[in-house]
C-alpha cells in the first residue's frame, strides 16, 4: 500500500513540473524531460483529447461499466499514454476504454505516460534501466514490457536483446496482463507470487480466476497447491467418458430350454441379456396346473 502512495505523490510532483509555464517541455532535450520520459504523471482529464484517428469507434458498453466499477474500487492498473501537443494540453495515444470507464466514476485525474517530441530513443532507455531495477513487482515489469510492444514496436525477441532476458521470460512477464485487475493488484501489493499468477492465469474464466485467488489468499496456499488448483479445474471441465456395460458371453441354448420344459411339463421361457441377467417365466393354465408347477418346486 505504501507503495502505492509513494507512486501516486511522484505522479503529482511531476503534473506540477509539467505546468510550470517557464520551463515547458516539449523535447526530449529539454530540460527535466528526463523526469518525464518512462514515468507515471497523474494528468487532469480535462487536458486530455481524443485522438481524432483512433481507429476504435465502438465500445462495449456493459464492459465499459464493469471497468469503470473495477477503477472505482481499485484505481488505474495500466496507466494511459498520450502525447504533449501543447502547453498543458495533450491527445490520448492509447488507454481510451481507461479513459472513459475513469470519467464515468467522476475521477477528475488519470495516471499517463507522457510522450515528447523525439523521446523514442529516451523512452527505451529508461523502459530498459527501468525492467533492470530490483524493486519493481512483476506487474510493474509487465507493464514495461508491453509498453515497449505497443509504443516502440519493438518484438519479443528484439526486448530479448535489449533487456538480456530470455523470450520465455518476457512471454511469461506478459502472460501477467491477462489476469484479473484484483489479481493483478494482489500481485502489486504482495499477496501472491508471481509463481501464483502464472498458475491462474491459465484459467480463462475471470470469475474463476479470482475465485482460485481468493481461495490462496485465505488459505495461504502454495505455488504447487494452486497448481493442484488449477489442475483439478481442468479436469473437471473435461467431458465424462461413459463407461460401457461389460458384455456377457453368457447364453442359452436349445439344449438348456429343452430340459426346463421337461422338468415343468410347459413351455418355458427364458430370457438373457447382454450383461449375462436374465428371467426364466414359467406359464400355468389353470389353478390345478399352478399347484402342480408348486409341487414340482417344493420337490
Amino acid at each position: 500500500m505504501a507503495k502505492a502512495i509513494k507512486k501516486q505523490a511522484l505522479g503529482r510532483g511531476l503534473s506540477a513540473l509539467l505546468k510550470d509555464p517557464e520551463n515547458d517541455i516539449t523535447s526530449a532535450t529539454d530540460k527535466n524531460a528526463d523526469k518525464v520520459v518512462g514515468n507515471i504523471i497523474e494528468l487532469e482529464i480535462d487536458a486530455i483529447e481524443i485522438n481524432p484517428f483512433q481507429p476504435r469507434s465502438n465500445f462495449n458498453e456493459e464492459a465499459l461499466r464493469e471497468l469503470a466499477v473495477s477503477i472505482k474500487e481499485l484505481g488505474v492498473i495500466q496507466p494511459i499514454t498520450v502525447r504533449k501537443l501543447d502547453f498543458n494540453k495533450y491527445q490520448l495515444i492509447s488507454g481510451e476504454r481507461r479513459l472513459r470507464a475513469s470519467t464515468l466514476v467522476g475521477l477528475t485525474t488519470i495516471p499517463a505516460y507522457i510522450r515528447i517530441a523525439n523521446d523514442n530513443e529516451s523512452l527505451v532507455m529508461a523502459l530498459v534501466e527501468n525492467i533492470q531495477r530490483h524493486d519493481l513487482d512483476p506487474i510493474e515489469i509487465a507493464l514495461s514490457y508491453q509498453r515497449l510492444i505497443d509504443e516502440i514496436q519493438l518484438t519479443q525477441e528484439q526486448m530479448s536483446d535489449r533487456v538480456g532476458k530470455k523470450r520465455s521470460t518476457i512471454a511469461n512477464y506478459l502472460r501477467l496482463l491477462k489476469l484479473d485487475p484484483i489479481i493483478q493488484t494482489g500481485i502489486r501489493d504482495g499477496f501472491i507470487s508471481m509463481g501464483h499468477g502464472r498458475a491462474i492465469i491459465n484459467i480463462e474464466d475471470l470469475d474463476i480466476q479470482t475465485d482460485i485467488y481468493q481461495k490462496i489468499v485465505s488459505q495461504n496456499l502454495s505455488v504447487r497447491d494452486t497448481e493442484a488448483l488449477v489442475k483439478n479445474y481442468h479436469e473437471s471441465q473435461k467431458p465424462k467418458v461413459a463407461t460401457k456395460a461389460k458384455v456377457s458371453s453368457f447364453a442359452v441354448d436349445q439344449e438348456h430350454k429343452n430340459a426346463f420344459n421337461k422338468y415343468f411339463g410347459n413351455k418355458v421361457d427364458i430370457k438373457v441379456a447382454g450383461n449375462g441377467k436374465g428371467k426364466i417365466t414359467i406359464p400355468f393354465h389353470s389353478e390345478d396346473d399352478f399347484n402342480r408347477i408348486m409341487e414340482i418346486i417344493k420337490g
